[in-house]
C-alpha cells in the first residue's frame, strides 16, 4: 500500500485548494479513506472520511466547505477545501485501511499514511 498526496500550498484566507491523493498497490474503492491534519503541537485530527459504500464523514468545522471524493478510474482521493482558514494550516494527511468506517474512525485506527502535504493559510 502506497499513498502520495499532492496538491498543498499557500494560499490566503477564503482561497481553496484540492489535494489529490495517488493510491497503489491495492483498490482504493475497496477501502475506507480519508484525510486527516495536524498543526504544530497539535494532535491529528479528522477532515473527512469516505467509506466502502461511499458514505461521507466530514469534522463538523469543515461541513459545506470540504468535499471528499474518489476517482475509481484513477485509484486516486480528492479534498476540495473552499474558504479556507488560516487556522485550518497544516500538513495534510491521506490515509486508508482495509475495513469499513462505521465506526472508530480516529487517526490511531487507521494503518496506512501518505508523507503528508503542507497547507498554510494567510490571513
Amino acid at each position: 500500500v502506497m499513498l502520495v498526496e499532492s496538491g498543498g500550498g499557500s494560499v490566503q484566507s477564503g482561497d481553496s485548494l484540492r489535494l489529490s491523493c495517488a493510491a497503489s498497490g491495492f483498490t482504493a474503492s475497496r477501502y475506507c479513506m480519508g484525510w486527516f491534519r495536524q498543526a504544530p503541537g497539535k494532535e491529528r485530527e479528522g477532515v473527512a472520511i469516505v467509506d466502502i459504500p461511499g458514505t461521507t464523514y466530514y469534522a463538523d468545522s469543515v461541513k459545506g466547505r470540504f468535499t471528499i471524493s474518489r476517482d475509481n478510474a484513477k485509484n486516486t482521493l480528492y479534498l476540495q477545501m473552499n474558504t479556507l482558514r488560516p487556522e485550518e494550516t497544516a500538513m495534510y494527511y491521506c490515509t486508508t485501511r482495509s475495513w469499513d468506517c462505521a465506526v472508530q474512525r480516529g487517526a490511531r485506527d487507521f494503518n496506512y499514511w501518505g508523507q503528508g502535504t503542507q497547507v498554510t493559510v494567510s490571513s
